[in-house]
């Protein structure tokens, strides 16, 4: 009877080592969000009434479910335990086909999470007029964003800002040489762009990359059901 393929065995435990560590990873990342200060700031900016932090929970979630995976595919490999590696295979199957379906549906909404993301950037110009505590630390984030991008205000440009506007102006200011994306604001030059088609655009990059590395993600879980499969099968022929 043939016996296991060494190679495959090691590559195995490398690959489900790694997955182990991105696991840790997500799950570090995910619970530093959840009970850091600065961490709650990056989710909880604006005033809606959605609970900011079912992204990072799903992270958690996520997380934990890599490491257990990643631990069962290396103690398979290792201790050559079909049931382990039955376990692992099951489950990164289970995964691959949520994450096909997570695709399908977010191609299927993509106009409707357009939609909500543009309701709500129009419903957080609002905070820019506002003095709270809140608001103060969502007009944190967009002055660092006008500043970084050249552009002044979230959706009617510096108008937005209102009575806020005379703290916030040196963000958006125009450079030594107006030109014609300048306007004069309150005897200041600043820049004419809302800040609302930038920010738009930069959600779709970062979509753009989040699809990429989905199907990088895809591509290595594929592989690891290969190799899962094949150790399974080896083991079984001994």
């Amino acid at each position: 009877m043939a016996g296991v393929n060494s190679c495959i065995k090691y590559s195995m435990f490398i690959f489900n080592f790694l997955f182990w560590l991105c696991g840790i990873l997500i799950l570090a990342v995910a619970i530093w969000i959840r009970v850091s200060k600065d961490g709650q700031q990056i989710v909880t900016s604006g005033d809606s009434d959605a609970n900011p932090y079912v992204a990072v929970n799903i992270l958690i979630a996520v997380g934990a479910t890599i490491m257990i995976l990643g631990f069962l595919g290396c103690c398979g490999a290792v201790k050559e335990s079909r049931c382990m590696l039955l376990l692992f295979f099951i489950g990164l199957l289970l995964i691959l086909i949520v994450q096909v379906a997570a695709g399908i549906l977010g191609a299927s909404f993509k106009s409707e999470f357009e939609q909500t993301l543009n309701t709500t950037l129009h419903e957080n110009a609002a905070l820019l007029r506002e003095t709270d505590d809140t608001a103060k630390s969502f007009q944190a984030s967009i002055s660092k964003f006008q500043e970084e991008f050249k552009c002044c205000g979230l959706v009617k440009g510096a108008a937005d800002w209102g009575s806020n506007f005379q703290n916030h102006y040196k963000t958006c200011e125009c450079s030594d040489v107006p030109d014609s994306s300048c306007v004069v604001y309150e005897g200041k030059t600043v820049y004419k762009q809302p800040c609302i088609s930038l920010i738009k655009d930069l959600v779709k990059k970062h979509i753009i990359v989040i699809i990429g590395i989905a199907f990088g993600l895809a591509a290595i879980e594929i592989l690891g059901l290969v190799f899962s499969m094949v150790l399974y099968c080896q083991i079984g022929n001994k």
